[in-house]
């Protein structure tokens, strides 16, 4: 009996060593499971993954075929019944990717743009810094009541970290539009390369490409086109994170950040007290239009400008006013670079309201070039929409009615 005992007790605790040395090995195994298979275990998980999900496991893919762009992709599973799962939203695969909807890595659920991380950008801040591509940048421009579209647009990879964007709103002619979107990006590519400094990069640029058009425009056979001018609004992102930004004349840009608008850009007009004292130490003067509107010498709205080499001696300048700030892909879901066949009638927050409402950047140029043509605009207009991070987080469903409201009563029909 004592035997039995004896022998019952040995195996007993030595079922125990077993059974504490399969737990050891199963941790160590999932320890060490990939991401590979974690990747497909998300893509197996069928109808159970939804918006709603408990579940949350960020899945991290680097592939050395992609540039070394880190993919960063989030996978939502649902633990409810499976009567309640999501109906699968494919309106936004500009792509073809048929990548699941459940691949979330780039805005909100309803407004998703799948996108890759930067990889070396995201090692130096801490954080994942998401790529724009210039795929999903919407861009639209309308001729609106005018004979000739006298405004360009511009947007472009200009090396391997620095994107590039650009709006000019010629005047006089098409000339100095054309001359500012065929060269502008080659000046700033060449300085570059001994210049760091984006914001003295932009500055140099439009002061040599003002010097290189007026050279241009001295050998140019149509008389008139030597009066031609053009605004400026440039703005440089670098490692998706660095955004800089340089203007001349009164095309904006603004940035939406938590759901308001943020102004990158000052017009230059003879309103502001600081331009027309220097148009006046110039030797300038200022005359107002039937419409109450200041002009330069009676010609020109704004007080500076690329090209109208007549008013260059009265103060009307080429150089520009230049911001820089960082990005927070966590809260600035889009920069918006507009011309005033836009500004004239709908404001920078009306702009973001309009666009927070949209479901893709493209979408967003359309609908606001649109709603300015209808609302009144005679001018050319152009926009640029580039999203970030937060794109459509203040997507707000009232924004139709109040924007539409706020426009006819805003007084600016003059």
């Amino acid at each position: 009996m004592r035997l039995d005992l004896m022998l019952l007790l040995h195996i007993v605790t030595h079922v125990g060593e077993v059974i504490r040395a399969s737990i050891v090995l199963a941790v160590c195994a999932v320890k060490v499971m990939s991401a590979a298979c974690l990747a497909r275990l998300a893509r197996c998980s069928g109808p159970y993954a939804g918006r709603n999900g408990l579940f949350h496991s960020a899945l991290v893919q680097h592939s050395l075929q992609q540039d070394s762009h880190l993919r960063f992709t989030v996978f939502r599973r649902q633990l409810n019944s499976p009567s309640e799962q999501r109906h699968s939203n494919t309106r936004f695969d500009a792509d073809s990717s048929g990548r699941p909807t459940t691949w979330d890595s780039f805005g909100i659920w309803d407004n998703r743009i799948d996108e890759p991380i930067l990889l070396p950008p995201s090692i130096r801040y801490g954080k994942p810094i998401p790529k724009v591509s210039l795929s999903k940048v919407g861009c639209t421009s309308l001729i609106g009541q005018r004979k000739e579209n006298e405004d360009r647009f511009q947007v472009s990879q200009m090396n391997d970290n620095i994107l590039y964007f650009a709006v000019f709103d010629g005047h006089g002619g098409p000339e100095a539009a054309d001359f500012c979107e065929k060269y502008m990006e080659k000046f700033i590519k060449d300085l570059l390369v001994e210049e760091s400094n984006l914001e003295l990069v932009i500055s140099k640029a439009f002061l040599e490409v003002d010097k290189a058009l007026m050279k241009h425009l001295h050998f140019s056979p149509s008389v008139p086109a030597i009066n031609a001018g053009t605004t400026a609004t440039v703005a440089l992102l670098r490692d998706g994170v660095e955004l800089v930004v340089g203007s001349v004349g009164d095309s904006r840009a603004m940035l939406c950040r938590k759901g308001k608008a943020l102004k990158l850009t000052v017009d230059h007009t003879p309103e502001r007290k600081d331009e027309k004292e220097r148009i006046k130490r110039s030797g300038g003067f200022i005359t107002w239009n039937s419409l109450g509107q200041p002009n330069v010498n009676g010609r020109l709205a704004m007080t500076r400008s690329i090209g109208d080499f007549d008013l260059k001696n009265m103060g009307v300048i080429a150089e520009p006013e230049t911001k820089r700030l960082s990005l927070h892909h966590a809260h600035d879901a889009f920069l918006a670079l507009t011309t005033d066949g836009i500004n004239f009638i709908v404001n920078s927050q009306e702009i973001c309201n309009v666009i927070n409402q949209c479901h893709d950047p493209k979408e967003a140029a359309q609908r606001i070039s649109d709603q300015a043509l209808q609302y009144g605009s005679e001018d050319n207009s152009t926009i640029i929409v580039v999203p970030f991070g937060a794109w459509g987080k203040s997507k707000n469903s009232d924004t139709n009615f109040s924007f539409s409201r706020s426009v006819v009563s805003s007084g600016r029909w003059a």
